[in-house]
């Protein structure tokens, strides 16, 4: 699956809108409901769950058939835990030609399901594959420099600075030295698109989650081996830099 989700990093977008849908199958649906087994978190002491819901029954308007809600334990890092898992689910729906959309501020009357709390939606729709990218490198992202401090898998970075983001915030900083890469939450001072203030760290620590999926997939890629240690990001003290991980490769 780790080489499905890197080649699927080139072709999968994310879609505002989804025009001209085509209908997800039943087959499709439990082959979504199928892959959550295999989805593997960041801390597997955090219980997490997913239902799969019509997208009727929430407040999410943008032309999806179906809403993918997703539940945690809110303990630890939970928020960069769903988004580890999450995006393995993104890059999974890409290849089924089943585009995406993390919707950050859709809301569900499903608050709970099974004791555990809700906390983001994924909107999908079935699409033609021509909707998909032809060119992920045409996208707008921030470039390498400003994400990316020391001449260490450059090459990498060049690829994951397209991991998404809410409101294409990109909250990461990456310092690379020789066989270690140390990650950093970064909150741009005033940078927030449309996202209340008071919501920017939760939406950003479930970005990073994303990024060290995005990472992950990379050196697997290159064939690089590493060691991870993650840092707690709980506590919103309105830090610009926050230490998120360290990866030593080797």
């Amino acid at each position: 699956m780790d080489d499905l989700w890197y080649q699927m990093i080139f072709k999968r977008k994310s879609f505002h809108i989804f025009k001209d849908k085509l209908n997800i199958s039943a087959t499709e649906l439990s082959n979504i409901a199928e892959i959550f087994k295999f989805l593997k978190p960041l801390d597997e002491k955090i219980k997490t769950g997913y239902r799969i819901v019509p997208a009727g029954e929430t407040s999410c308007k943008r032309g999806e058939e179906y809403c993918i809600l997703l539940y945690s334990e809110k303990k630890g890092d939970y928020l960069r835990n769903i988004g580890y898992i999450g995006e393995q689910l993104d890059l999974y729906l890409a290849s089924l030609n089943i585009g995406a959309l993390w919707f950050g501020i859709g809301k569900t009357d499903s608050g709970k399901y099974n004791g555990l709390d809700f906390v983001i939606m994924i909107a999908i729709a079935k699409m033609e594959e021509s909707k998909f990218r032809k060119d992920m490198f045409k996208s707008k992202r921030k470039p390498l420099e400003q994400i990316w401090e020391g001449s260490c898998c450059q090459e990498i970075g060049n690829i994951v600075r397209f991991a998404p983001s809410a409101c294409n915030t990109q909250p990461w900083k990456v310092v690379a030295e020789e066989n270690k890469l140390t990650i950093y939450r970064y909150q741009q001072p005033g940078k927030r698109g449309i996202m209340p203030a008071a919501k920017v760290a939760y939406y950003n620590r479930i970005d990073m989650g994303i990024f060290l999926l995005f990472l992950e997939l990379c050196l697997a890629h290159e064939g690089l081996r590493f060691e991870r240690t993650l840092f707690a990001d709980a506590d919103d003290d309105g830090a610009e830099m926050t230490l998120a991980a360290v990866y030593l490769i080797g």
